[in-house]
């Protein structure tokens, strides 16, 4: 009995490997839009995906950044000037992209724009410190999607949108943290929504890499300006020294971090190419066997392990 129930695994394995392996049939005739093309995940992605032979449309923020991927790539990239927190420059970029695709409709939407905003312990902030990310990582996002998407069920196409393991896991104050788990549950929804549309949704959870969200020096220096403003008590409950020793303890975790931006684009193209797109892609090894398997844990557990990378307040009693 054991023998066919372990044979009945392997098989089972086998064809879901399979599955995953098999590919769309043409890509040089389809289109697709990234948000986020300045650096990092999406500026990797457009030039990627040119290579590939998708007809691809970059979204950046600044004019500079825009024209050096343009001189990078191929006469089949398009690059856009897009805020996704401007609701009519989105409207006109949905409008022109509209005009591009054509009775094609959108094969791709890839919503990899994202700001970290300010990470600092929760009594140190405003709610002003909490809109920039949760108006850019969640609200520019849903706007994006909501106005291109009957561009994607005309093509019965792909929305890929990239969160982190900031999802899933509370890894400190601010509101990066909230807009990524706000984004898992839009995803979710979508993905619901959209199935009897024949278009696929799925989300790409990261883990620690090296890119310029994640600047040690730039996070620093909003620690430090948030610093100066403090009340007197509150800088007495954490001690002079903390955000020195945050940056201490912040070097413990150098190990978790991915160098290679790759990883991300990989689950990027499975999500498109794939005849059989995953829901959930976990990027980087850290995300793969510490942050996701810790986010299914007990609340006591991630607590006791996420706790000890924080930095002992100097006097939490004066209050």
């Amino acid at each position: 009995m054991f023998f066919w129930v372990l044979a009945l695994l392997i098989f089972c394995g086998f064809v879901w490997n399979y599955k995953r392996q098999l590919k769309i049939a043409d890509i040089t005739d389809k289109y697709i839009f990234i948000t986020g093309c300045d650096t990092g995940f999406g500026n990797l992605a457009a030039r990627t995906f040119d290579k590939k032979g998708f007809h691809v449309i970059a979204a950046c923020l600044t004019e500079s950044k825009s024209t050096a991927l343009k001189a990078e790539t191929s006469e089949r990239l398009h690059t856009m000037l897009l805020d996704v927190t401007d609701p009519e420059n989105v409207k006109r970029t949905a409008q022109w992209v509209k005009n591009q695709v054509g009775e094609k409709g959108l094969w791709g939407l890839i919503n990899n724009a994202g700001v970290l905003g300010v990470l600092a312990p929760t009594d140190w902030l405003t709610v002003e410190d909490y809109r920039e990310p949760i108006e850019v990582n969640l609200f520019g996002l849903i706007d994006v999607t909501l106005n291109l998407l009957p561009l994607v069920k005309k093509a019965q196409g792909r929305v890929i949108n990239v969160s982190s393991i900031g999802g899933r896991l509370a890894l400190g104050g601010g509101g990066y943290t909230l807009s990524k788990y706000a984004l898992e549950g839009f995803n979710d929804s979508l993905r619901r929504d959209m199935k009897a549309f024949g278009v696929h949704v799925s989300c790409i959870e990261p883990g620690l890499f090296k890119t310029g969200l994640s600047d040690p020096i730039k996070a620093t220096e909003k620690k430090l300006a948030i610093w100066k403003h403090l009340s007197p008590d509150i800088k007495q409950q954490y001690g002079e020294g903390y955000i020195e020793k945050s940056l201490d303890k912040l070097k413990d975790t150098n190990s978790f971090v991915n160098m290679d931006l790759s990883l991300v684009v990989e689950c990027m193209d499975h999500a498109l190419t794939s005849l059989f797109p995953k829901t959930h892609y976990a990027a980087g090894r850290d995300a793969k066997t510490f942050w996701i398997p810790l986010s299914h844990m007990p609340a006591v557990l991630q607590d006791f392990l996420l706790l000890k990378q924080k930095v002992e307040l100097a006097n939490p009693k004066a209050v």
